[in-house]
């Protein structure tokens, strides 16, 4: 499911039986995996050439480690990355997430005070920006990383239609 566009549904959802989920799309992923690499490559090469120098080849064997963190990372990574979903409903956002701890925040849209989209330089690079929610309540606030540009736009702005629609009654 790594490479499908960012409005994939559950087939469990499709049916009827929930909210339509919808996932973060595979720049984000991407982007995580290359940061870990960028990360721990280069710690490989230390951990292998610094004591390969000094001690002897046998001592090469250090560069294992970080590239053991690097395999056990990428599939993490890659877990978590799947984990994450968004659903607007009518009354609220349900914003899912986790792997071993799921966590799913309910945000009503009469609640939601400021809604942010960010994009810092190694998201812009990879094309994404990230939705941040904040409510009257700070347990809470929610965000969701690393959506397309314009979708992010398109749920911010529809956000603070229907927060402005809800709260015209409190």
């Amino acid at each position: 499911m790594e490479t499908g566009s960012p409005r994939d549904v559950d087939t469990e959802d499709a049916v009827g039986d929930g909210p339509a989920w919808t996932g973060l799309p595979p720049g984000l992923l991407r982007m995580r995996r290359l940061l870990l690499a960028v990360w721990l490559v280069p710690a490989a090469l230390a951990a292998g050439l610094v004591p390969g120098l000094c001690a002897g080849p046998a001592w090469a064997a250090f560069a294992l480690l970080p590239l053991a963190a690097l395999a056990w990372g990428w599939v993490l990574v890659g877990r978590n990355w799947r984990s994450w979903r968004y659903a607007e409903r009518a009354d609220d956002l349900l914003i899912s997430r986790g792997v071993l701890w799921r966590e799913e925040t309910v945000v009503p849209y009469g609640r939601m005070q400021l809604v942010e989209v960010t994009s810092g330089p190694v998201e812009r690079h990879f094309g994404l920006a990230s939705v941040q929610l904040h409510t009257a309540a700070a347990a809470t606030d929610a965000a969701i990383p690393g959506l397309h540009p314009a979708e992010a736009e398109r749920l911010r702005d529809r956000l603070t239609e229907l927060g402005e629609a809800r709260s015209a009654g409190l």
